[in-house]
């Protein structure tokens, strides 16, 4: 077989919130890619942000490692010279596009061709259904071109970032809140509106799809579908916590490989996505990186599963630095600052659900926090003062010191310098965001 051609779809904020997951949300485009594919259940990011996970995609490497520990739009930044995933695609032969939506930069320059992609098609708004047009467009000039070379393409939506006012929202009463939310008629209209941004990318996924299949490239195309991090809801963006974390990763797989609604419960991390897809189109995957390929897994070969991932959280529109571990069966999280026990990106702070929380999410915080992922999923009961847990708190917090020693953490060293958004100077003034520990 040749080498397949790689298109990959990433989204903005939608975690696992689609229907092969288990959502009531309508997501028929992308149920048939699980059913037809292969569903991973159990894949985290390391980072639940867009500028920093996206790096780690892009890089195999945690964020403080790759450099990148806020946004770009921030002044945030990945190291120079690092090795990306177009780059090393290039390097085998791969023919690397870059469509619509990407938050990463390299040495201070937020520009695709700095990532490592030769082709660059920049799409106003990054809406999924122009974004799609261009994509296309692309698949059909690609299918009547006598270019032989594989290619790999990412493709970006905005969707489902804030706001989702330009959304129809679903009727409130079909909506499913998360337990972790309060079922209050403002969180129901915030995420019927929420379900109605997933809905547009969903229909730009069928579309992607419609045109691999009529253009004759399906059959050579691994085609991936993921996000960056958890929903942009209080207590899953910008935490550390698993609403925060989980993503989806569905990847319909080209002939010869099995597919057919397999579905892998393994532990995986977005750090293992780049020196997969790196194996499979028989290039060498980078030496120093964080990330372990799972294509093995893929083709039903021996395959050693990871226990845990590092997880961290450094500066987002607020500084709110935390490391934390995850097993299979524990979550710890160190919190080096004060601050609020439920970290609110801005977005989320002004939204409708974020509106019904913060009093009692700006509440001090902990030092340390543990949590039973078996016997508490949704995380609420901190087991760090717990003396029958000991042995697991004093053991995860040992992994986390010395991953930090090992890889020389900037907070290590004490407050990492960024900047605070300036939308937060008129929430500051009037009160509205949490004013610190009163110990």
């Amino acid at each position: 077989m040749s080498k397949p051609n790689i298109l990959m779809i990433i989204s903005h904020d939608t975690g696992r919130h689609i229907g092969s997951y288990g959502h009531h949300v309508e997501t028929p485009e992308l149920n048939e890619l699980a059913e037809n594919g292969v569903q991973f259940n159990n894949y985290f990011c390391s980072q639940p942000q867009c500028s920093p996970s996206r790096g780690s995609i892009l890089t195999g490497m945690y964020g403080h490692n790759h450099g990148m520990l806020g946004l770009a739009h921030m002044g945030h930044s990945m190291k120079k010279d690092i090795d990306t995933m177009p780059s090393e695609m290039n390097k085998v032969g791969y023919d690397t596009w870059l469509f619509g939506f990407f938050h990463e930069s390299i040495d201070g320059e937020l520009q695709g061709e700095k990532l490592g992609y030769e082709h660059v098609i920049e799409v106003p708004g990054n809406a999924a259904k122009n974004v799609t047009d261009k994509v296309e467009a692309f698949l059909q000039e690609r299918s009547t071109s006598p270019e032989p070379s594989p290619f790999y393409a990412s493709v970006g939506f905005e969707e489902t970032h804030r706001p989702f006012d330009d959304f129809e929202p679903v009727p409130m009463d079909s909506v499913e809140v998360p337990d972790y939310l309060p079922d209050t008629q403002k969180v129901r209209e915030d995420l019927a509106y929420f379900y109605g941004s997933v809905k547009e990318l969903d229909k730009a996924v069928g579309r992607i799809k419609k045109s691999l299949e009529e253009t004759g490239l399906a059959e050579n195309t691994i085609l991936i579908y993921t996000t960056d991090h958890g929903i942009a809801f209080p207590r899953a963006k910008g935490t550390l916590l698993d609403a925060g974390l989980e993503t989806a990763l569905i990847m319909r797989l080209p002939q010869g490989m099995k597919n057919g609604g397999r579905v892998q419960d393994e532990l995986l991390c977005n750090i293992d996505l780049m020196p997969t897809l790196i194996e499979i189109a028989g290039g060498n995957v980078p030496e120093g990186i964080d990330g372990v390929s799972f294509f093995p897994l893929l083709q039903e070969e021996q395959y050693e599963e990871r226990d845990s991932f590092f997880c961290e959280l450094t500066w987002h529109d607020r500084y709110h630095p935390m490391r934390g571990i995850r097993t299979k069966n524990y979550k710890y999280i160190r919190n080096f600052e004060d601050g609020p026990k439920v970290y609110l990106p801005f977005d989320i702070h002004e939204s409708l659900s974020g509106q019904d929380v913060r009093e009692e999410y700006y509440v001090s915080n902990s030092e340390e926090e543990l949590y039973d992922l078996k016997n508490d999923p949704l995380e609420q009961i901190n087991l760090a003062n717990n003396d029958a847990f000991i042995d697991v708190l004093q053991e995860l917090r040992l992994k986390v010191e010395k991953w930090m020693k090992e890889t020389n953490d900037p907070l290590l060293q004490g407050p990492v310098p960024g900047e605070e958004a300036n939308e937060w100077k008129k929430e500051i003034e009037a009160g509205r965001v949490y004013k610190g520990s009163m110990k």
